[in-house]
């Protein structure tokens, strides 16, 4: 059970990102459990964090080249948090459960 709470947390991204690994960390009494929400959670809201100083960036340049480029980079930072939340995710399923 405890596995399966994990890996929900990084699964989460496809359903309920930020909702689901906040209420798994608080509920939750097994602090193996609680560390991988906690991640998870972190890992969901560094996309988010990132696209500040880009949104930034792209605003105060003026150029429209650099506003694509700020957004292609805020994409390749969210598909490799989308991956890695997945990979996270599988890997926590296959751990051995104690």
């Amino acid at each position: 059970m405890r596995q399966l709470l994990s890996s929900l947390s990084y699964f989460s991204i496809f359903f309920a990102p930020f909702i689901l690994p906040i209420l798994v960390w608080l509920l939750s009494q097994d602090a193996y459990v609680a560390k991988h929400a906690r991640r998870a959670l972190f890992s969901h809201l560094f996309p988010l964090l990132a696209a500040i100083p880009l949104i930034y960036m792209a605003v105060t340049s003026g150029s429209f080249a650099s506003v694509v480029g700020y957004l292609i980079l805020f994409g390749i930072i969210y598909f490799g948090s989308f991956v890695y939340n997945i990979v996270l995710g599988i890997q926590v399923l296959r751990e051995p459960s104690y």
